[in-house]
């Protein structure tokens, strides 16, 4: 496995960014984590597991799965329903991974993706909620949000893009427009996925130094990484004010990606019945990785 700490005659991003937050800024402990790790998988307390799940037993069960979603699609497409997932998360966190085994044996036609990016000067005069409505899944149609309306919750309070009042004005809007959204009929899942802080900069690490992922990282990721206790704050708040009995959020935690896409897919097709379902083969989600926000893990 290709070590973490990038290799110096590689060029890196952002002139070496991440690597000298690694040498000279992280607390200690995260950093003897990530030299102890020596570029493998970081699972340090409060992850409740010490290894990896099983590379085969992950496989076998990730096929199986996948052809639960196959299932789940032919169901949307024949009935006209509409699903929509909102995938959120610390960065670094799973989720591009995540949507990549959602969506690798599903028709594009039917089961796109919404990643939206910065908005324009016009698209800021409008309706926060507006941009986002356009992307809302039509009869027959899947659409799995790469980050969402959630921007304002947490990476726009962490990074000053929004003003207080306009983010007071989102807590008291996204409930009725969720609502709005499920009394119309769209089947709403909202997933949220978290990862430790020593992990995290693993991950990172390890983009920085491959030519070919340095294009996940952004000067945002790499400024959140001197935000941790900023984000950990307005994450327990954007949970604890958004998680409602009927739009409810479910937190996964995924340090171990294996484990992480695994109760992700298990989470939405628990969420449908769909014709054909095996209910042997959905599982149950593992209530040591994920369940509801309460209580917040940082």
């Amino acid at each position: 496995m290709q070590k973490r700490v990038p290799s110096k005659t590689l060029p890196r991003p952002f002139d070496g960014a991440i690597s000298r937050f690694y040498e000279n800024e992280a607390p200690e402990e995260v950093r003897e984590a990530v030299r102890a790790a020596e570029g493998k998988t970081i699972l340090v307390p409060p992850y409740p597991y010490a290894e990896r799940m099983d590379k085969d037993a992950y496989a076998r069960d990730l096929e199986a799965l996948q052809v639960e979603l196959a299932k789940l699609q032919a169901w949307v497409k024949a009935t006209g329903a509409r699903l929509c997932i909102l995938f959120e998360g610390r960065d670094a966190a799973g989720k591009g991974g995540t949507i990549k085994r959602f969506r690798e044996n599903l028709n594009p036609r039917v089961a796109r993706v919404a990643a939206l990016p910065a908005p324009s000067d016009r698209e800021r005069s409008q309706w926060y909620f507006q941009r986002y409505i356009a992307h809302l899944p039509a009869a027959g149609e899947i659409v799995l949000f790469d980050r969402s309306w959630y921007n304002r919750g947490v990476v726009e309070k962490v990074f000053g893009f929004c003003t207080d009042e306009e983010r007071a004005r989102f807590f008291r809007q996204v409930t009725p427009f969720e609502r709005a959204l499920v009394q119309e009929g769209i089947v709403l899942v909202k997933l949220w996925l978290n990862v430790g802080r020593a992990e995290q900069l693993g991950r990172m690490l390890a983009r920085e130094g491959d030519p070919l992922k340095q294009w996940k990282l952004s000067r945002i990721d790499v400024e959140g990484l001197h935000l941790w206790d900023a984000y950990t704050a307005a994450i327990g708040e954007t949970l604890t004010y958004t998680h409602e009995p009927d739009m409810p959020w479910t937190l996964i935690r995924s340090d171990d990606k294996r484990r992480a896409r695994l109760a992700a897919i298990r989470t939405v097709l628990g969420r449908v019945d769909y014709h054909g379902k095996e209910p042997d083969v959905v599982g149950t989600l593992d209530p040591a990785i994920c369940g509801g926000p309460t209580p917040w893990h940082g």
